[in-house]
């Protein structure tokens, strides 16, 4: 399969150029000028619009079994959607139940993932500890290309990691060449506070961020870090939804420790009146966890971004329906956490990000892809667009518009958060390992294409 992608102009993390780009078989062959076409080759007609590496969400769960269901999207709908947004490659979550085998659980979400369109790569999280732990950490590491660990501070009773399997997890990723990620939230202080508010009668969707308040995400962000910082391990904090939680990423780099913050679609745009709408069916909704925050949170995860102190955008793509929703309509806590955004992830920060000046396009890239593939190493097969690469471009029409609705999205969530937002600028093609898998509205997602990406060690792994 030949593809050419003709008369765009290339966006990569670093500049911007006029060029061409020439695909054969699922790798990029030649960047340049006036590329001739080989007899057969599918054209793609780019003129007027940026050629960029396709996107790489790094925080997605697809079919994912939590608090009693089961998401809308499995790994087959869940990357086709991406793929209908420009996102081309996924790094999603095996969570292993507690004493569960690390491997058992890998290859259990190996299983479910041969479905997917596009590719895939997981992050493993470790909710226990023991011997076994440390032995099946290394063994994920030496023959399964998984390079970062994840650890919940949060959800008690459930998967949340104590101290204990935090620093003995930390230096074990260390001693592998992995990098440590953390949901950083106090879990403690969330399960004594949900208690709180319920005794008090608050029992619907405008509990939730009451239950999680910024203090509660800050502290245990600090409490990561400083871990790190004593162990000498790099960390990449997801979600970061609030102003504290960007303070102390920002002064740990400052002082020189290697701390990386990723930020969701969802919460650079949305804010916490959502909680409170008159419809509560809607409100439940908008229920995850860190919960949407006020604008002036907002604000301060725009300035990490701009700033270099976030590095990533990403989506926490976690669908349920309003069937499964409901089960929290009497008790906050019981509302399966999650919302979608994976198909919509790119178009979003584009135009809340690039349109008002936040983002120059070179930056977009860098945070909507170039970034996570350096962190979790796959640059440069992935996040870049170069001879060598792999062929997974976006093209983008930076005038192009949509109005965002679960009505005509791809993905299988009957609700949008994005609802109703319009987004001026979209992608136009996306191809994937070369083919194109999107063309103007038409999605060519195929069952089983995706690929599982290996990704190897930051050292030579001896143990």
């Amino acid at each position: 399969m030949t593809t050419l992608i003709r008369g765009g102009t290339v966006v990569n993390a670093d500049r911007a150029f006029r060029a061409d780009v020439l695909c054969e078989g699922d790798k990029i062959v030649a960047v340049g000028p006036n590329l001739e076409a080989p007899a057969g080759a599918e054209i793609v007609d780019a003129g007027g619009q940026y050629v960029m590496p396709g996107g790489i969400d790094p925080h997605t769960h697809m079919q994912l079994p939590f608090m009693g269901t089961v998401t809308a999207d499995d790994f087959f709908t869940g990357t086709a959607a991406g793929l209908a947004g420009g996102t081309t490659t996924i790094i999603d979550f095996v969570i292993p139940d507690p004493k569960q085998s690390l491997l058992a659980a890998y290859h259990q979400w190996r299983g479910w993932a041969e479905k997917a369109a596009g590719d895939y790569t997981f992050h493993v999280a470790v909710t226990w500890w023991d011997d076994s732990v440390h032995e099946e950490m290394g063994v994920l590491v030496r023959d399964h290309g998984v390079n970062s660990f994840k650890h919940f501070m949060a959800y008690k009773n459930a998967i949340m990691a104590d101290d204990e399997t935090l620093v003995k997890s930390f230096r074990r990723a260390l001693e592998l060449g992995a990098i440590p990620t953390v949901h950083a939230e106090n879990g403690e202080l969330v399960f004594q506070l949900q208690k709180e508010l319920l005794a008090k009668g608050i029992t619907g969707p405008e509990a939730h961020p009451l239950s999680r308040p910024p203090e509660v995400e800050a502290e245990a962000a600090n409490r990561a870090i400083a871990i790190a910082n004593v162990l000498g391990t790099p960390v990449y904090i997801v979600h970061v939804s609030c102003a504290e939680s960007l303070e102390a990423i920002t002064r740990a780099r400052a002082r020189g420790q290697r701390v990386y913050g990723e930020a969701l679609a969802g919460h650079l745009t949305i804010d916490d009146s959502v909680y409170c709408l008159e419809d509560k069916e809607a409100a439940l909704a908008y229920v995850m966890s860190p919960p949407f925050r006020s604008k002036h949170h907002q604000d301060a995860l725009w300035h990490g971004l701009t700033g270099g102190n976030l590095h990533t955008t990403a989506t926490d793509h976690c669908t349920f329906c309003a069937a499964q929703k409901a089960a929290g309509k009497d008790d906050f806590t019981k509302i399966p956490n999650g919302c979608g955004g994976v198909e919509d992830r790119m178009s979003v920060v584009w135009d809340a990000g690039v349109n008002t000046g936040r983002l120059t396009p070179s930056e977009f890239v860098k945070v909507t892809s170039t970034n996570a593939a350096q962190i979790f190493n796959i640059y440069p097969r992935k996040g870049v667009v170069a001879v060598g690469a792999d062929a997974d471009l976006v093209v983008w029409d930076p005038q192009g518009t949509r109005t965002i609705s679960a009505k005509t999205q791809f993905a299988k969530g009957d609700f949008n958060v994005f609802e109703g937002r319009t987004v001026k600028g979209i992608n136009t093609h996306t191809i994937a390992q070369g083919k194109v898998v999107f063309s103007k509205g038409d999605l060519r997602a195929v069952e089983g294409a995706g690929r599982h990406i290996d990704r190897p060690a930051f050292k030579p792994v001896s143990a």
